[in-house]
């Protein structure tokens, strides 16, 4: 590998019969750039024909968590200069979702602390997807006028009942209980048992070293609220979706509404359509393909460059949304989101079958 200083940002090493990716930007909790993404992607080509690695294991540097997402001080000052290098980042970063998603080899991913976008996209794709108490796990796009990405659409979509689409919207984040149940996460393995289990992996199977740590996970939360979740979140719009759970009684859902109506309309509706055309799509493949669409179009819209001023640059938390209102988003422009890009498609096509003996598949 390269010894350069950028490269310092992602490390690789191997131990024992693992390979080691160990993102480290802790400063920045470890979010993703563009040589990030190209070099993990590199040594996963490369490990794949390496009989020496076995087992390819992603951890994050630092104790805060394995990776916040995306850099997106860079999107937005890509997007605020209407320049392409963001669509160049999200290519490549998708592409990467797509290797990870069908790894022949066990790829474990730590989740431990914070987990979010693009951090979702390198672990919860993953064959072994390990959980810890201080695990915080969230696709938080709208927050910011994006719409979830890097696959999580179609992980979303493929949660129990309506959860995907309320974490969706509102940008919650899950615990460890929560993640297992919404099917970001495998297994349950407490913080301090971190060591013995890089230690196991690095010495035996994937399977083996996972059992061996792997405890029962804390509730969550979501079990219970499904039963205001599930027909709240299965309405057909945005605005009936709030109206449904402002009118609950529940507290849990009014707060979920006054969530979602603090983020962008646009970003919304958008949102709630992928998910639905993601759960017809069903394989990963053709919702990447879809999501890269979407993210392109995000970049020319106004919703983008002010969510991340609002929440990252000036942290003054007061978007002003373009539209400000839902009503005012039409149906036509959602469906501008998802038109077809000619030549300029990421063009994953169908899925592959490539099932990995010891690990799950989606």
């Amino acid at each position: 590998m390269s010894s350069s200083p950028d490269d310092d940002a992602v490390l690789f090493r191997k131990d024992g019969r693992a390979g080691r990716i160990v993102l480290n930007r802790p400063r920045a909790l470890n979010a993703l750039t563009h040589s990030m993404v190209r070099r993990v992607d590199a040594a996963l080509r490369t490990w794949e024909h390496d009989d020496d690695v076995a087992t390819v294991v992603i951890t994050g540097a630092g104790e805060r968590g394995l990776c916040a997402g995306g850099d997106i001080r860079s999107i937005h000052a890509d997007a605020a200069a209407s320049g392409g290098a963001s669509t160049g980042f999200w290519r490549d970063e998708y592409l990467l979702n797509a290797r990870i998603a069908e790894y022949p080899k066990p790829y474990v991913a730590v989740m431990d602390g914070i987990v979010m976008g693009g951090g979702v996209g390198v672990s919860a794709h993953g064959g072994v997807r390990i959980v810890t108490e201080r695990s915080r796990i969230a696709m938080p796009e709208t927050a910011i006028g994006f719409v979830p990405d890097v696959g999580g659409t179609h992980l979303l979509a493929r949660a129990p009942g309506e959860l995907g689409t309320h974490l969706a919207l509102t940008s919650s984040a899950m615990g460890a209980g929560d993640a297992l149940l919404c099917g970001f996460a495998d297994h349950f393995v407490p913080s301090d048992r971190l060591g013995p289990l890089l230690e196991a992996l690095a010495a035996t199977d994937a399977d083996t070293a996972v059992r061996a740590e792997a405890r029962p996970a804390p509730p969550g939360v979501f079990e219970e609220w499904r039963e205001w979740i599930d027909p709240c979140y299965a309405a057909g719009t945005v605005e009936e979706i709030v109206a449904r759970l402002s009118d609950t009684g529940d507290p849990a859902a009014k707060e979920a509404a006054e969530q979602i109506m603090g983020k962008s309309p646009t970003a919304l509706k958008v949102t709630l359509r992928a998910l639905r055309r993601a759960r017809a799509l069903g394989a990963l493949r053709p919702v990447l393909d879809q999501e890269f669409r979407v993210s392109c179009a995000m970049l020319g819209a106004p919703d983008l460059v002010e969510g991340i001023r609002a929440q990252v640059i000036d942290k003054d938390r007061r978007p002003r949304w373009s539209p400000a209102a839902l009503e005012a988003v039409t149906d036509e422009d959602v469906a501008r989101f998802f038109a077809p890009l000619g030549d300029g498609e990421l063009g994953l096509g169908p899925a592959a079958d490539t099932t990995v003996e010891g690990t799950h598949s989606r």
